[in-house]
């Protein structure tokens, strides 16, 4: 595989923008961003917190990783059959490294570095290579310039719960928005970088989208969940970012 190649036919630069991040949030137990698919509780129970936040330019991979690229940056042989669906039981940590990883096979600055006093990972936003999207810029590019839980009738663009068939798909198959993405809801669930209440719940991290398995309401541009970096599942994936053209012109 052209890495190279690759990087640069598949990465799609997001504009600039901004998005209204909100969380109805159950002080008792975590509620989905989205009120509607929060259970239990009540809406009366629930905190409104919002931000409209600005989000620069930035690139963002047209799909999920898939086996190909992944097996490949990390040097392990896999089933070719599966190449173009995405990989999954990927933990938070694993993202982070395969990050770093594929930045330093394309001699790009590595974002991440290992705090070995605190064993907490530190983000260096400067720097030019491969990263996690952030939350934000995560749900801003699932609208790709929609307003709507979804940017498209969810049959046309998710794979989800009642036409999977109850397991994964190769990326690609279901239409992409507007910013020509693909997969961001359903199929895999995606790691963003973000914890997501360090106050309430420590080093949990977000992961967005839905996946195949879910049901339909959980598959939308607000939708998230959290756990822990090194958290697995069968539904579980994540797709690169990265600041600008630096390094990959």
């Amino acid at each position: 595989m052209d890495l190279m190649r690759y990087v640069k036919e598949n990465m799609v630069l997001i504009p600039k923008g901004q998005e209204l991040i909100r969380d109805f949030v159950d002080p008792v137990k975590w509620m989905s961003s989205d009120y509607k698919i929060s259970i239990p509780g009540t809406k009366k129970e629930k905190i409104v917190k919002q931000e409209l936040v600005m989000i620069q330019s930035f690139l963002l991979l047209n799909t999920p990783v898939t086996n190909e690229l992944y097996n490949y940056v990390i040097g392990i042989d896999y089933d070719i059959q599966i190449k173009d669906f995405p990989v999954v039981n990927i933990s938070w940590i694993d993202a982070i490294k395969f990050c770093n990883l594929l930045s330093a096979k394309l001699s790009l600055e590595k974002c991440y570095t290992l705090d070995a006093v605190s064993e907490k990972i530190v983000f260096d936003d400067s720097k030019n290579g491969f990263r996690l999207p952030k939350d934000e810029e995560w749900q801003y590019a699932c609208r790709g310039n929609t307003e709507g839980y979804r940017y498209d009738n969810i049959e046309d663009i998710a794979w989800f719960e009642e036409n999977s068939d109850g397991r994964l798909h190769e990326v690609r198959t279901k239409k992409e928005n507007n910013f020509g993405l693909f997969d961001m809801i359903g199929n895999v669930w995606e790691w963003c970088f973000d914890l997501y209440d360090e106050e309430r719940y420590g080093n949990y991290r977000i992961f967005r989208g839905g996946s195949f398995a879910s049901e339909k309401r959980a598959c939308g541009a607000t939708s998230r969940r959290k756990s822990f970096p090194d958290f697995r599942m069968d539904d579980l994936g994540f797709r690169i970012a990265k600041n600008n053209l630096e390094g990959i012109e």
